[in-house]
C-alpha cells in the first residue's frame, strides 16, 4: 500500500499539469507542471477560483462545463500566464464522483500546445491564402511527384479551358503531354528552379517550376504555377508590331525629308527640311558620302532653305560633312542658310575658309554647272553649255 506522501510526490513530478478543482471551481491541488505551464506557484493557486486565476479566453463558462460533461475529446483553451504571456493548453479531465453518484469536483490534466496551435494557424492561413489565389487569379497551380504523377491541380484558369479542379490527379504529366518540351519541369525535378513562357491549349502561359525537397537535399516533387498571360502577351505583340511599323514610317519620313537628288551630271543636291538634330545629321552624312562615291559626283549642294534652326553640335556636323566631301574630291556647297543658322555656325568659331555658301539652290546649281564646264575637257565644254542652256529654255519663265 503506497503512502499519501508517495502519491503527493508523484503528483508533483508528473509531466502533465494536474489541477484538482472542487465543485465550486476552487483549486484544491496544483502540481509543479501546472506551475511551469501557467506560471503560478501552488501557494498562489490553491484556494483560488480557477476561472478567476486562469480563465479560458473568450469562454467564461469553460471550466464550469467540465463539471457537467463526461471526459471526451481534449479541449484547447488560450490562457494568460502570470507573466502576461499567452499560452495554449490542451486539457483532459475526469470528474470526481462520490458514493451517491454526485459530482464533487474534477481533475484536469493539461499540457502546453502553443507551438502546435501556432503551426496549425499558420497552415490554415497559408491554405486560405492559396485558396484565395487559385480561385481569384488566372492561374493554375499544380504539383507532380518525382515520377511525374500529378498530386495537385487547381486554379481559376482551369475554367477558361473547361477543366475541373483535380482533373489530372493520378495521371503522369510526361505521358499526358508526350511530345511537349518538358525541359523546365525536368530541371525542377532535378533540383533546379526554372521558368518559361509557352503556348498550350490555345493560350499563352508563363510558368514557374520549383523543386520541393524533403528534409535533406533530395527532390521529392515539383510545384508549378502557371499564369494565363494570353491577353497581355497579345497586347505586347500588338505593341511591338506598332513600334516596328512606326520605325518603318519614321525611316520613310527621314528618307523623304532628306532626299539625295542627282540634279545634273556629277551634281548631287540634298534639300533638308524641318528639325535637324545630331542623330539625323550623322545619318545624312553616311548616306551622302556613300552616294558621292557611288555616283562619282564632283559637286554636292546641301540646301538648308527649309531649316529654321540647328544646335551647335549639328552645325559642327554640317561643317565636318563639307570637309569629308572635300576629302572625297567633291566640292561641298551650302545654300539657303537662314540668319539663325548662320549665327550658330559663326558662334562655334570654326574655320570657314574655303567654305562655299550661296543664297539659294538655284545659285548653287548654277555654280556647280559652271564648275563642271570649267573642269570638262575642251571638246566637252560645248556640250555642257548647250545642256545647261537647254535646261534653262525648258524652265518656265
Amino acid at each position: 500500500m503506497r503512502s499519501a506522501d508517495w502519491y503527493a510526490a508523484l503528483l508533483q513530478r508528473a509531466p502533465l499539469g494536474i489541477v484538482e478543482l472542487s465543485r465550486d471551481l476552487d483549486i484544491v491541488a496544483w502540481n509543479g507542471a501546472a506551475e511551469r505551464l501557467l506560471g503560478f506557484a501552488p501557494g498562489e493557486a490553491i484556494g483560488r477560483r480557477i476561472d478567476a486565476l486562469v480563465a479560458a479566453r473568450g469562454d467564461a463558462a469553460a471550466w464550469r462545463r467540465l463539471l457537467e460533461e463526461d471526459a471526451g475529446e481534449p479541449r484547447i483553451w488560450a490562457h494568460v500566464r502570470k507573466d502576461g504571456g499567452e499560452t495554449h493548453c490542451e486539457w483532459l479531465h475526469e470528474r470526481i464522483v462520490d458514493e451517491q453518484g454526485e459530482v464533487t469536483g474534477v481533475v484536469c490534466f493539461g499540457r502546453d500546445v502553443t507551438a502546435r496551435v501556432q503551426k496549425e494557424a499558420r497552415h490554415a492561413l497559408e491554405e486560405h491564402l492559396l485558396r484565395t489565389i487559385v480561385e481569384s487569379l488566372p492561374v493554375s497551380c499544380w504539383a507532380v511527384d518525382a515520377e511525374g504523377t500529378f498530386l495537385y491541380y487547381d486554379g481559376a484558369a482551369l475554367k477558361v479551358l473547361g477543366l475541373a479542379p483535380g482533373w489530372a490527379l493520378g495521371q503522369n504529366v510526361f505521358e499526358l503531354y508526350a511530345g511537349k518540351d518538358m525541359t523546365a519541369l525536368r530541371q525542377a525535378l532535378d533540383g533546379e528552379a526554372s521558368h518559361n513562357v509557352a503556348e498550350g491549349n490555345g493560350r499563352t502561359w508563363e510558368t514557374w517550376f520549383m523543386p520541393v525537397r524533403s528534409g535533406g537535399e533530395t527532390t521529392m516533387a515539383a510545384a508549378c504555377v502557371s499564369i494565363d498571360i494570353s491577353e497581355s502577351h497579345s497586347r505586347e505583340q500588338e505593341l511591338q508590331d506598332k513600334l516596328a511599323l512606326i520605325e518603318v514610317q519614321q525611316r520613310v519620313i527621314r528618307d523623304l525629308s532628306t532626299p539625295i537628288l542627282q540634279v545634273w551630271d556629277g551634281v548631287l543636291a540634298l534639300p533638308m527640311i524641318g528639325v535637324i538634330d545630331s542623330a539625323r545629321t550623322a545619318e545624312v552624312m553616311d548616306s551622302l558620302l556613300e552616294a558621292v562615291v557611288r555616283t562619282q559626283a564632283r559637286c554636292t549642294i546641301l540646301d538648308l532653305t527649309g531649316v529654321e534652326t540647328v544646335d551647335t553640335q549639328t552645325a559642327n556636323y554640317i561643317i565636318k560633312l563639307i570637309r569629308a566631301l572635300q576629302l572625297l574630291g567633291a566640292e561641298g556647297i551650302i545654300t539657303g542658310i537662314r540668319p539663325t543658322v548662320a549665327q550658330t555656325v559663326v558662334s562655334l568659331g570654326l574655320d570657314l575658309q574655303n567654305l562655299i555658301t550661296l543664297s539659294n539652290l538655284q545659285a548653287g546649281l548654277k555654280h556647280s554647272i559652271l564648275r563642271q564646264q570649267r573642269s570638262a575637257p575642251a571638246g566637252e565644254q560645248g556640250k555642257t553649255i548647250r545642256g545647261a542652256q537647254g535646261q534653262s529654255a525648258a524652265r518656265p519663265r
